[in-house]
Order: structure tokens, then C-alpha cells, then sequence
């Protein structure tokens, strides 16, 4: 959000009802929170326009796609003095699906998915030669959930 401030009470449960279901049509969502149609499309647009909604995305099953290896990748400077642009050498690298500086020991923490203990292997090599950084890697054994929307 752009320093705008707490969201009305009427575009928080707007935001609330997408998040839940992303492709709700706007008669659902007029209905839901006790607006009209054109009323719902302009408060969700504006809310699009703020930067609040930030895109509408498809969740897909890692498994079913290909990729049922999940990691977490610690990025640690090789050099500390060498400038912060690890995101910029590392954008292209498909496999990482989010990128986070972090406080602490490491820089960045990757999330990843890959088809393969070898392909993880492979990424890795990647990941060092492009960003010039030491790496620690956490491998995700399950999901009991992910992607939460934060409770308004």
C-alpha cells in the first residue's frame, strides 16, 4: 500500500472475499458484502489501482506440475564489502519462485521448486555462480498449508 493508511471497513471484507477466492465474480462479491455490482467493480478497482490487490494468481499442485521438491535456500555473501544486487543476479533463475532479505546471519532467503534432489543440486550450482554467495538449504519434507491470506 502506498502509506495510505487501515483500509475501509467495506474494502477490507472486498479484500477478504478475493483473497479467499480470487476469481469471484463482482455480482458474489456485491452480494457478500452489501453493495451493488458497479459499486464493488469501482472499490475493487481503486483497490487495484492502490497497489492493495496486486494481481490475481492460479495456485498450482508442485507434484502435478513436475516440481514436488520444495527448498529453502540461505544466501550468504562470499564477499560482504561486494554490492547487495543478489536479486538482480538471480531473477532469471525460473526455479526460484520468492526472494526475501532477511535480517540476520544470511542476506536472502530463497523459496524453490525443482523436480529433483539433482535438479536441486543443479540450482544450487546456478544460484552460486550468478550471485557469487555461500549457500545453506532446507529441504521441506511437507506442507500442512501455504499462501495465507493475512486476516484483516
Amino acid at each position: 500500500m502506498s502509506g495510505s493508511g487501515p483500509l475501509e471497513p467495506l474494502d477490507q471484507a472486498i479484500v477478504q472475499e478475493l483473497a479467499a477466492d480470487g476469481r469471484r465474480s463482482f455480482t458474489d462479491l456485491a452480494e457478500r458484502v452489501g453493495l451493488s455490482v458497479s459499486a464493488v467493480h469501482q472499490r475493487v478497482r481503486r483497490l487495484e489501482q492502490r497497489g492493495v490487490i496486486l494481481g490475481y494468481t492460479a495456485r498450482l499442485d508442485g507434484e502435478q506440475i513436475g516440481l514436488p521438491l520444495t527448498a529453502l535456500i540461505s544466501l550468504t555473501p562470499n564477499d560482504p564489502a561486494a554490492p547487495d544486487d543478489y536479486p538482480q543476479r538471480i531473477q532469471h533463475i525460473t526455479e526460484i519462485e520468492s526472494c526475501y532479505s532477511v535480517a540476520g546471519d544470511e542476506s536472502y532467503i530463497l523459496l524453490v521448486r525443482v523436480a529433483s534432489p539433482l535438479g536441486l543440486e543443479d540450482l544450487l550450482r546456478r544460484i552460486r555462480e550468478a550471485a557469487k554467495v555461500s549457500t545453506r538449504t532446507t529441504v521441506v519434507l511437507s506442507t500442512p498449508f501455504e499462501g495465507r491470506s493475512p486476516t484483516l
